[in-house]
């Protein structure tokens, strides 16, 4: 079970001799890469332009950096494990300072932005998000680097349920897939025997099922196996306390709603409506997360939650009081990673093949002796 516990929290694979052994031996890259940066603006383009069209959202600006007094910075677990990049701003010879963070998320920004671009239900905004997460192990799919399509939506109290939830994440799952035929159009080499194409349809299994299959292993190894068999999987209601004792997966008490039951819906006795898309990629031949999201908090599951993680202290920050007392629109959102994707559309063994940040160099030239052309 300890293995378990330490497996809720923290990404990453957390050791170099292991990452040795689960990159590519025999890699080469499909694109060039000058083909590859072309390939990733035209893959960019077309996934905003229908995420846009597909969930009504428009194109907004997103903060790098936010005012800690704020709360609505991103802590991404309920542990502690991860925390921002955070500085002084002097600012008149200290006379009015701001301490200031480097946003880990936009996750909470989103909400309240909703309010501030004056957003109508079923009306959204998308950004295009970069953050820094100084805390994540550097491997072959986490980098201290964060891009990300962060998206939101204005929602109504009916529409807190799984049925809209699935409705929207097939609406995202359509985008995907549709980007993935629109780059093989430009780049046809990248249509191959060797690394399948994503499946036309995703599976959805909350995360009780997949612990029934195997309840004895840690949640990445479960997620691992389970995309063996299902290549595309969106694994929903991930925050709650399962029937092992422990949760999917740890997740922070204020932006995804993990708590509402869904046994109406389910049948069964589950919680929560959030969750991830998961992928099977056929070039690391492991597990890959594209996407996490889900419907907000309201006003009730929000003070349950933080009163389940010990975290009453935040319901004094701005955010946190303008979800209580029903300042801010219902909403659902998330983030789509962009390199994550572009891994994927590309068929990439590495994050640094489409992402320009930085790398230690025992992960630099474990790279260069695999043929990993990864950006400096």
């Amino acid at each position: 079970m300890a293995d378990k516990k330490a497996d809720l929290a923290g990404p990453g694979i957390g050791d170099y001799a292991e990452l040795e052994k689960i990159l590519p031996q025999d890699y080469t890259s499909l694109l060039s890469p000058k083909e590859t940066q072309l390939a990733i603006y035209d893959a960019k383009d077309y996934i905003e332009k229908n995420l846009c069209k597909e969930l009504n959202l428009i194109r907004v600006t997103v903060p790098l950096i936010v005012d800690v007094e704020s709360g609505v910075n991103d802590y991404l677990d309920r542990d502690g494990s991860r925390t921002p990049v955070g500085f002084h701003i002097s600012n008149d010879r200290d006379k009015n300072p701001i301490d200031a963070q480097v946003v880990q998320a936009a996750t909470k920004w989103k909400r309240v932005a909703l309010k501030q671009f004056g957003m109508n239900i079923g009306e959204g905004l998308l950004t295009d998000m970069r953050a820094v997460r100084k805390d994540y192990f550097l491997d072959h799919d986490h980098s201290a680097y964060v891009d990300q399509w962060d998206w939101e939506l204005a929602i109504t109290k009916e529409q807190r349920n799984l049925k809209f939830l699935k409705s929207v994440v097939e609406k995202i799952w359509m985008v995907l897939k549709g980007a993935e035929t629109h780059v093989q159009k430009l780049f046809p080499q990248l249509k191959t025997d060797k690394y399948p194409d994503l499946p036309d349809k995703l599976t959805f299994l909350h995360a009780e099922e997949i612990l029934e299959r195997y309840p004895d292993l840690p949640r990445k190894q479960r997620e691992t196996t389970i995309v063996q068999e299902y290549p595309a999987i969106f694994i929903y209601g991930i925050g709650w306390t399962l029937k092992d004792g422990y949760p999917h997966e740890l997740r922070a008490a204020d932006y995804d709603d993990w708590v509402t039951d869904t046994s109406s819906e389910t049948g069964k006795d589950t919680h929560g409506i959030n969750g991830d898309i998961l992928v099977w990629n056929p070039v690391t031949k492991r597990r890959h997360e594209l996407t996490s999201m889900g419907i907000r908090v309201n006003a009730d599951t929000l003070k349950i939650q933080l009163e389940m993680t010990s975290q009453l202290h935040f319901m004094k920050l701005p955010y946190h009081q303008g979800v209580l007392n029903n300042q801010l629109p219902l909403s659902i959102g998330g983030g789509i990673g962009q390199s994550r994707t572009f891994m994927i559309l590309l068929k990439k063994a590495h994050l640094g093949e489409v992402s320009a940040t930085v790398w230690p160099k025992i992960l630099k030239d474990m790279c260069h002796k695999k043929n990993i052309h990864v950006i400096d």
